[in-house]
């Protein structure tokens, strides 16, 4: 059965255990795919790029809701009726 793996560099379980940390800095920042008997079980994905992707998945989200407003009625208010 074949995978498809998503990064360019892969670990075996083995090796994570063996030296996790080494395996995080063999990505280079970019995530690494942990492979099971040759099949990608997890990717170890380092802190930084961790964040930038929820970053980008909230700005995401977020630009789904201005889309989806976007035709509304616009309504003035004044702050001090606030």
């Amino acid at each position: 059965m074949s995978h498809q793996i998503l990064t360019e560099i892969t670990a075996s379980v083995s090796e994570l255990k063996r030296n996790p940390m080494g395996t995080v800095a063999a990505g280079e920042g970019f995530p690494v795919a942990i492979l099971n008997r040759n099949a990608p079980a997890f990717y170890c994905v380092p802190a930084s790029a961790y964040e930038a992707l929820m970053d980008r998945i909230e700005d995401l989200e977020l630009n789904a809701i201005a889309n989806a407003r976007i035709n509304q009625a616009v309504i003035k208010v004044k702050l001090d009726d606030l």
